[in-house]
């Protein structure tokens, strides 16, 4: 499915969320996450080593909870595809700038403010992914 007008408007605008995984024991894990739209893909940022990144592995399955600083919220149940080859740092890059409004210039990373160069270092330090969300469904108010 691809995603309606109505919610690529309000993920380009909004991108707060939660993801909801599943765990080994069947329950519903939350993380709270920053999503964006990329090239009308939905993405997130994680790391090789979050426990998520693992659950994903296992069960690809995943509900993100996206919403604004009033009521509107988007659901959107997901399958998740793991962008984690050599250009991790640069997908990153790119989710970064659009989530921070930032085409260029430096972006912030944890109260610093990093050039492009040195965010790619640290987006490699830190073993960075992405996670890219396939909707299935979307529902949600308004």
């Amino acid at each position: 499915m691809s995603l309606s007008e109505k919610d690529a408007r309000f993920l380009a605008e909004n991108h707060a969320a939660a993801m909801v995984t599943v765990g080994g024991d069947g329950r519903p894990k939350l993380a709270r996450v920053g999503v964006a739209l990329v090239d009308g893909a939905v993405w997130s940022s994680g790391t090789q080593d979050r426990v998520r990144t693992r659950r994903l592995r296992d069960d690809p399955r995943c509900t993100l909870y996206v919403y604004d600083q009033g009521f509107a919220w988007r659901a959107l149940e997901t399958t998740v595809t793991i962008l984690d080859g050599p250009d991790a740092p640069r997908l990153n890059l790119r989710l970064f700038r659009l989530m921070q409004g930032r085409p260029t210039g430096p972006l912030s990373w944890f109260g610093d403010e990093h050039d492009e160069e040195q965010f790619l270092r640290v987006m490699a330090d830190e073993k960075r992914l992405i996670y890219q969300f396939e909707v299935e469904r979307s529902y949600g108010l308004p």
